[in-house]
């Protein structure tokens, strides 16, 4: 029966959070500052920084359920935090000769290595799996040709390249970057328009090939962070929050706080806000409390433990202040029931009653 209270407490706090949930409609509305302020710890310059970010992914992105816009975030020691329209891709160009940076850049995606079919050493040590071979390394280096003919610029791998594909890319002027992550290229191709596309693949007629290319505004190698990032693709539009740590130690710090602010941020536009400093707690609170008088036996107990549990985090904010937490309970539930809102609470810096909502608290 105690388990049963507690059960049916939970489901009707739920339901009452719910119902005094506040809908978002805009993406620059101010209270969705406050949002990414509190849950970013209150760093004002990374809470602007998330914001910008949502305004370039804009609020229909932002609702759609398999959008985890928390993966914007990177945070990186000695780097200028900024936000930026594109992607980072963690590795750098092949080699150094390669180019640092391209502009209208057309992206080919392989889901493969860079290489020659692999044959094994029995099977070419006979005449006809040599000649099978050579055969194959023929077609490759066309593939290789029939992709710098295409106005490749960048070329982008799951695997690795071997040496010919390397010197014949580097040549052309074309940025190759190989061993991406499979989640950076599903993005890749989600920001770029391109369409994966496996080794075998490559031999296709040009016409056909070219309806695999992503196109971006503009590639850039980082050497000093070892990236490469793509500004501008023609697919998704994709914000990147790149957050700048002084040392090698906060660069996972900030980068959860950045996660977090993000993360808050969506799920405000997506399922609304409440009242924050414990205020919609203590409102859900007392209507436990009429509901408990209307059951019987030890679910009544069931569905006050709730209750009490409820008003754990207020009573934690008015000590940690310094205050009598049941005296300034008092007071907030008192002010809540004469002016039949769910947004008064305390002010931390001088123990007056404020409307939370108001003041930004959510």
């Amino acid at each position: 029966q105690v388990i049963q209270g507690i059960e049916s407490g939970i489901k009707r706090s739920l339901e009452l959070i719910e119902a005094n949930s506040r809908d978002i409609a805009a993406i620059d509305d101010r209270r969705l500052l406050d949002v990414a302020c509190i849950a970013g710890r209150g760093q004002q310059e990374l809470a602007r920084l998330v914001m910008a970010a949502a305004q370039i992914v804009g609020r229909e992105r932002m609702l759609e359920e398999d959008f985890r816009f928390s993966d914007a975030v990177l945070a990186r020691e000695s780097v200028d935090s900024r936000v930026f329209k594109g992607i980072v891709i963690n590795r750098e160009a092949l080699n150094s000769d390669m180019p640092d940076f391209l502009d209208n850049v057309s992206v080919l995606v392989v889901d493969d290595a860079l290489a020659p079919e692999e044959i094994d050493n029995e099977a070419r040590g006979t005449e006809s799996g040599f000649q099978y071979y050579l055969k194959n390394k023929e077609q490759y280096q066309k593939d290789l040709h029939n992709i710098i003919a295409l106005g490749v610029n960048l070329v982008l791998t799951d695997r690795s390249i071997d040496d010919i594909g390397e010197q014949i890319l580097g040549d052309a002027g074309i940025i190759a970057v190989q061993r991406v992550s499979q989640r950076e290229l599903d993005r890749v191709c989600q920001h770029t328009g391109a369409r994966k596309i496996k080794r075998s693949g490559l031999s296709k007629p040009r016409a056909e090939l070219s309806t695999y290319l992503g196109q971006a505004g503009r590639v850039e190698i980082d050497h000093r962070t070892r990236h490469t990032i793509i500004y501008d693709g023609a697919g998704q539009t994709l914000a990147t929050i790149m957050i700048g740590a002084a040392t090698e130690e906060l660069v996972d710090e900030k980068e959860r706080i950045a996660r977090d602010a993000a993360a808050a941020v969506q799920a405000a536009l997506q399922k609304g806000i409440v009242p924050g400093a414990g205020a919609i707690e203590v409102f859900i609170a007392r209507q436990l409390e009429d509901m408990a008088r209307q059951l019987k036996g030890m679910s009544s107990y069931g569905v006050l433990c709730v209750k009490e549990a409820l008003l754990k985090p207020f009573a934690c904010i008015a000590g940690n202040a310094g205050f009598n937490p049941l005296e300034k309970l008092g007071d907030v539930m008192a002010e809540q029931m004469q002016n039949d809102s769910d947004c008064m609470g305390i002010e931390c810096e001088n123990g007056q009653i404020i409307n939370v909502l108001e003041a930004g608290i959510v």
